[in-house]
């Protein structure tokens, strides 16, 4: 009797045999299939398996492989998940790339699975966890990291806990508040209310109220007044206190080590994917993220030993606990792989799905373990985008020196390799609004200043439209599906027309193959359809032919088509439409292979062999999104990205293989935003060493609101996400929370100014003046006189402090404690509170921004402050000259500006240079509060 072999796990059958996302939990050391309805709930005392599986364009399925660890789960339970990982890639065939994720730790591929969070819950159902009871709600603050796949991590319920730089949510019974800090990132505040809708719908069952809470911003409404009660009162933040988690380590250039007998040794050397052999095991270390790279032949307990010696690794080199391990298998390595390398090579081909799982599974059955199951791959089929609206005006423009020559409309569609052309195609898109598809085309064989020329005269083009028009630049012989779906018929003849390509050909003495239409002319027609039906000119001699395509060939007067054996319908009947294009109305003859006369290969120059091989034509694959760093290039991959993650604020790259798309927010700076083709152009010549792709591929720049069908057909488009204004985070308030709440944070009802200030005073007087019985207080008063200064100003808010404090301990709170959150007075006086905070700061040497109320409030120099402009306008206006440089303005300048307040030094900036120097507008500079205005200005020596 034979030896029985080790079945795999029952809960892996057929794991991987249809797009989407498995998920097992360990429980008593066995996976057990999670529901589907508890996808994203994650306990941190449970340990994950989730399965991933994509498929990629023309090409089989992909898989990646995430063991999830709670921050409670045990030692054991983790080792079993490590475990079972490994025997799910065995069922797979060895090919999965395999991802630790440690709570709080997830690597941005994991979040992506789980948009916009994972909000792990405590307790869990393995190792004694016991899923915790229904019970009383209970309020809980967050802080928000990221700008796409959001982290959320709980923080104690506290003052302490809020800063100015981050973003909170406050989760209670009845309200969820958003506080953003005034420092926090934009684009982090848009993906939190993402996170507030989750909140809203999973755990408030869409019911509960929502407020966003500014802090740079003195609000009298009652959000705010009930926000700072929950917290005891409003009162000044304290610094950020960081944690070395919360340090974002310095990228630091990618090191390559081979391990050996568990000892890891550096390999000092340019990498290149030459330096990794088939059955050696490397260590790729990049910081806070590091790769450990198994050759296809390498055993299993070589692997171990790998693993291990990576772990070592960590420890000696003290490592943080967030440093992510990431193992992948040679032939299947992920691109975030695969860029830190500076070569390559295409042919760098993964053995067939069943040779890989074939040996895996031999390595594991001699472990007592057996595979069952099969891998099916995806169908390999050719995705075409949808094109341009067929009935638009096309118009095209020959380079000719420095200008544009029109191409008459009976010649359009007819391009020379050694010219230059614009091509501005005017469409009706499915709103009914005017767009423009424009592009340069360049001939092979056009002149390096007939190219230039081209973009520059495209670009000025666009620039005549506002920027509206998706701009290209096309190589020929790379010619996207668009461009070539535009003209019917399109063909390339050689030689030229340009005054440019003449000179050339006459100095360096060549022989013009211009063609002409009384000569003799060999054309190939390769397409099989409308958005490939490509026609060009080859050489004149029999080795051109080929069976798999038709041929046209011009005879002085007269033309006929070859039909090769293996050619399609279509392709003769688009031989016949060239043929009618180039001469119309001459009668044509058709030859197929096999049949031709003599005088055929006699024009021909005789009859020759020539090959049967067909041409290789590039296929969208799994398309790729980037965003981009002005600083550091190319820093992040967006996974499973959608429509959303097009920020307003970015810069985006778009690789679908066959084509690059520059993707451009409204709200990117304008300099940027002339270098769209530069980035570009850099990432394709990043993908020409990595992937061995063409330096040639076709290269668009596209602008927020203006993208065509073949652009967002590679995402779940809503016309309406695009069509809305505003910076990321007001363009998420009106999505998400309808119109009312972005008037409300778009007016400035909200905001510092005088109604505000007004409002909290008089909602002070109020509350302190509850009944005619009462004798009026003048503390109002007081605030708006200069008698006291400094004196009165503290003792008023000392006494407000106090009126307030003695309110709370005669309802039994503590004045420190959380209170509840209330209505009315409450409200009113945490909001009084805040501006006769803000009053104090002011008196006291730190000015807030300059603003009025009713009456002016002095300040501590004795002169009255007016609101912004109104200084401005004085200030400026008490120069001769309006505007001076930064050099000009700066403390120790040795060219000082003259006749000047020296204490608003930043007002004689222009906008253009004031952005450059502060980084914000004016606008938003004077909307900082004053204190923080006076830490730029002395950071910029304009103090």
């Amino acid at each position: 009797m034979s030896t029985a072999t080790k079945a795999l796990d029952p809960a892996f059958q057929g794991a991987g045999q249809k797009l989407g996302r498995e998920i097992w939990r360990i429980e008593n050391f066995v996976p057990v299939p999670l529901p589907k309805s508890d996808y994203g709930k994650f306990y941190c005392g449970d340990s994950y398996i989730i399965l991933q599986t994509s498929s990629v364009r023309g090409g089989a399925y992909l898989y990646d492989i995430h063991f999830w660890l709670g921050k409670d789960t045990t030692q054991d339970e983790a080792g079993t998940a490590a475990i079972k990982t490994v025997e799910l890639d065995a069922s797979l065939g060895g090919r999965a790339v395999q991802h630790r994720e440690p709570q709080g730790f997830e690597s941005n591929k994991f979040l992506s699975y789980f948009k916009p969070c994972i909000i792990p819950l405590e307790g869990g159902v393995a190792s004694g966890f016991k899923k915790p009871e229904e019970q009383e709600f209970e309020t809980r603050l967050y802080i928000c990291h990221g700008k796409r796949a959001i982290t959320m991590k709980q923080v104690p319920f506290a003052r302490s806990s809020l800063n100015h730089d981050d973003v909170f949510i406050l989760d209670t019974k009845d309200k969820i508040y958003q506080f953003n800090g005034v420092t926090s990132n934009i684009q982090e505040r848009a993906k939190a209310l993402e996170v507030v809708q989750l909140l809203k719908d999973q755990y408030h069952l869409g019911t509960c109220n929502f407020a966003i809470i500014d802090d740079d911003e003195l609000q009298a409404e009652s959000d705010f007044g009930d926000f700072w009660t929950l917290f005891g009162g409003f009162a000044p933040l304290a610094e950020k206190f960081t944690v070395d988690d919360d340090v974002i380590p310095e990228e630091t250039p990618a090191k390559l080590y081979i391990i050996t007998d568990c000892h890891v040794q550096w390999l000092d050397a340019e990498l290149s994917k030459g330096l990794m052999e088939h059955n050696k095991c490397y260590l790729l270390d990049h910081g806070d993220e590091v790769y450990i790279w198994f050759g296809r032949e390498t055993q299993v307990e070589d692997r171990k030993v790998a693993c291990q010696a990576a772990e070592e690794f960590l420890k000696s080199h003290s490592r943080r606990k967030s440093t992510r391990i990431t193992r992948v298998i040679q032939g299947y390595e992920p691109h975030s792989f695969k860029y830190h390398f500076n070569s390559w090579p295409a042919d760098s081909a993964a053995p067939s799905i069943e040779v890989g799982r074939g040996k895996v599974a031999a390595f594991l059955k001699q472990q007592g373990i057996g595979v069952k199951g099969a891998s099916k791959s995806a169908p390999v089929n050719e995705d075409v985008s949808p094109f341009l609206e067929g009935s638009g005006k096309i118009e095209v423009w020959r380079i000719n020196g420095s200008a544009k020559t029109p191409v008459a409309n009976d010649e359009v569609g007819k391009f020379y390799s050694g010219d230059c052309y614009i091509i501005l195609y005017t469409y009706q898109s499915s709103e009914k609004k005017e767009d423009y598809y424009l592009c340069w085309w360049m001939g092979k064989n056009s002149i390096e200043d007939d190219r230039k020329t081209a973009s520059h005269l495209t670009t000025t083009m666009c620039n005549s439209l506002k920027g509206i028009p998706v701009q290209g630049r096309i190589f020929q012989g790379n010619e996207p599906p668009q461009f070539v779906a535009v003209f019917q018929p399109m063909v390339v003849l050689k030689g030229g027309l340009s005054s440019g390509y003449r000179k050339f050909v006459e100095e360096k003495g060549l022989a013009d193959e211009t063609y002409s239409d009384d000569g003799v002319a060999l054309i190939e027609i390769s397409g099989t359809s409308l958005h490939n039906n490509k026609a060009i000119q080859v050489d004149g001699v029999a080795s051109s032919l080929n069976p798999n395509s038709c041929f046209i060939l011009q005879l002085g007067s007269s033309l006929l088509t070859w039909q090769g054996n293996q050619s399609s319908f279509e392709q003769q009947r688009l031989a016949s439409k060239i043929a009618d294009f180039l001469k119309p109305g001459s009668v044509i003859k058709h030859v197929k292979e096999g049949t031709e006369k003599p005088v055929f290969w006699s024009a021909l120059g005789g009859k020759q062999a020539y090959t049967s091989k067909e041409a290789s034509r590039e296929l969208v694959r799994d398309p790729h999104l980037f965003s981009l760093s002005f600083k550091k290039g190319l820093i992040e991959e967006i996974h499973n990205f959608t429509q959303d993650d097009l920020l307003t604020e970015d810069m985006m790259i778009l690789d679908t293989h066959i084509e690059i798309f520059v993707w451009i927010g409204r709200s990117v700076d304008p300099k940027e935003k002339q270098t769209a083709f530069e980035i570009g152009q850099t990432y394709v010549d990043l993908a020409a060493s990595r992937d061995g792709r063409s330096l040639h591929i076709p290269l668009y720049r596209i602008t927020e609101g203006n993208e065509p069908c073949f652009f967002t057909t590679y995402f779940s488009w809503d016309s309406a996400k695009a069509n809305v204004q505003g910076n990321s985070f007001q363009k998420k308030v009106m999505l998400l929370f309808g119109a009312s709440q972005f008037v409300k944070k778009s007016s400035g009802l909200n905001g510092g100014g005088a109604t505000q200030r007004a409002d909290a005073l008089a909602a002070l007087s109020s509350t302190f003046n509850p009944s005619s019985e009462e004798k009026p207080t003048s503390l109002n008063k007081s605030i708006r006189t200069n008698q006291g200064g400094n004196t009165q100003r503290a003792s008023a808010l000392a006494s407000l402090s106090s009126a307030l404090n003695q309110t709370s301990e005669k309802k039994g709170a503590s004045p420190t404690a959380p209170r509840p959150v209330s209505s009315g007075q409450g409200s009113q006086r945490a909001a009084a509170l805040a501006f006769l905070s803000s009053a104090a700061e002011e008196t006291e040497g730190c000015p807030s921004e300059a603003s009025a109320t009713e009456e002016s409030i002095p300040g501590t120099n004795g002169k009255e402050l007016a609101s912004k402009d109104d200084v401005e306008h004085e200030e400026i206006g008490s120069s001769t000259q309006t505007t001076f440089s930064y050099e000009q303005l700066k403390a120790k300048s040795e060219n000082p500006a003259t006749g000047i307040d020296l204490e608003r030094r930043e007002a004689y900036l222009c906008e253009g240079e004031f952005q450059s120097v502060f980084g914000i507008t004016k606008e938003d500079f004077y909307k900082l509060p004053g204190w923080k205005q006076d830490l730029q200005k002395k950071k910029f020596d304009l103090f």
